[in-house]
């Protein structure tokens, strides 16, 4: 049923797309956005351009409809700014994950045989980067930057997918980084930043973390070496003679040596280990699992660089101990265990909303072959789940369902149908007069 006050609502809707209309310099793109985001919003299964469309508009208007998401002069940066500028949570972990969407063709831009999350193996899809703000209660999608792998930035591929020259191969631990960058520059107060493995294995990725000052819990892998502890390093003496270059490389005391994390994880005894129960979000389901944990210094390149600070490394078992996760997590020396659990697991809270997003809202819907196309439809996408965040703020989420959203936009768009074609209307009131039995 809709709710008595969905003229309000649908006003508010309005109301809170009118910033992100700066973002168009032309009337046609200012309509194209808004049926857009109300396309979006609707019932279509499918988020693609046609679907959408003719849930909101003339299937005429499909031309000046693709042309404002691929070829139309309006900017995705700029609406991300926007964007970030009005959401009202300005504090929270940021949670970087590599999002993948599954493909069958080969045309659409990015797409090659990698990683696909999704499937949990090498498959054809495309890969994102993507940051999100966890609150504690919800999530706000800040930024989302598609990877490109070599084959796409050929002089072929570039014309096929009007991908810039100035766009080039970035791994995307360096979409993080960037993104990390600008949402610190939007005002955005981050209080952690959680990733998996891909991310976490980065030394320069987390070495930014840390000259910002940033807390962090990240995955890694398996063989990631590390001291035990802080090592002192020592400089080799200079020589009595000089014959040729001098030692200049640090030196390890006599007896320590880096190991992978597995070799270190595997020599912890058995009373190191406790069995800890977590939630992932309030209300969510409760998980219990074996952890332990100690003070190690990431060894990566300690020849050619400086140690990096001591952090934690905290270890994983399932309940049959078949299988051993691993994180690194900086927080204070002091943290306890169950603090260290706590932060680490957050990455996992926001799994279900995410998942709107991806799913209802069309995040993976995109079909338009070209990067531009891409960017605009992940950015209007983010748009169009904030405004629902930003109701769900106003009353507990359960009075805002998806399903609600439609039905109100439905409502909305079948007055719409008869102001827009009169004729309808009469047809439906000559309906009136004839007696059916059904």
């Amino acid at each position: 049923m809709l709710p008595a006050n969905a003229p309000v609502w649908i006003d508010r809707l309005l109301t809170w797309l009118e910033p992100f209309e700066s973002a168009f310099g032309h009337v046609a793109q200012r309509g194209a956005f808004r049926r857009y985001l109300l396309g979006l919003l609707s019932d279509s299964p499918r988020k693609s351009m046609s679907a959408m469309l003719a849930r909101v508009s003339e299937p005429g208007d499909y031309q000046a409809f693709q042309h404002f998401i691929t070829s139309a002069p309006w900017s995705a940066d700029g609406l991300w700014r926007l964007l970030r500028r009005v959401i009202p949570a300005r504090a929270g972990v940021l949670i970087f994950d590599g999002t993948s969407f599954p493909k069958q063709g080969t045309r659409s831009v990015g797409v090659a045989r990698q990683y696909c999350g999704a499937l949990g193996k090498i498959a054809n899809c495309q890969v994102a980067t993507t940051a999100a703000l966890w609150t504690g209660t919800q999530a706000w999608l800040l930024g989302a930057q598609l990877y490109l792998p070599d084959g796409w930035l050929t002089p072929e591929g570039r014309t096929r997918a009007q991908i810039p020259s100035t766009v080039r191969f970035q791994e995307k631990w360096r979409h993080a980084l960037t993104l990390f960058r600008q949402i610190r520059a939007a005002g955005f107060r981050i209080t952690a930043v959680l990733a998996d493995a891909e991310f976490g294995d980065n030394s320069t990725l987390r070495a930014a973390w840390h000259r910002a000052g940033v807390p962090y819990a990240v995955g890694i892998s398996s063989t990631l070496s590390a001291f035990v502890g802080t090592p002192t390093l020592t400089r080799p003496p200079a020589p009595r003679r000089q014959h040729g270059r001098p030692r200049t490389r640090p030196t390890l005391p006599v007896g320590v040596v880096p190991q992978s994390v597995a070799a270190l994880v595997a020599a912890w005894p058995t009373r190191a280990w406790r069995a800890i129960t977590w939630r992932n979000a309030p209300g969510a389901r409760a998980w219990t699992a074996s952890f332990a944990a100690q003070r190690i210094t990431p060894a990566h390149a300690w020849r050619q660089r400086p140690l990096p600070p001591a952090v934690w490394l905290l270890a994983e078992r399932d309940a049959r101990a078949t299988r051993t996760k691993y994180y690194l997590v900086h927080l204070p020396a002091t943290a306890s265990l169950r603090t260290l659990v706590r932060l680490a697991h957050q990455r996992w809270a926001i799994e279900q909303q995410y998942q709107e997003l991806k799913d209802e809202l069309g995040f993976d819907h995109f079909e338009g072959r070209s990067l531009p196309g891409w960017q605009r439809h992940a950015a209007l996408t983010a748009v169009a789940y904030t405004f629902l965040q930003v109701e769900r703020q106003r009353r507990p989420a359960r009075d805002l369902t998806l399903p609600r959203v439609r039905a109100i936009l439905q409502e909305v768009l079948t007055a719409h149908l008869f102001v827009t074609r009169p004729h309808y209307l009469q047809r439906m009131l000559k309906l009136q007069q004839v007696s059916l039995r059904i």
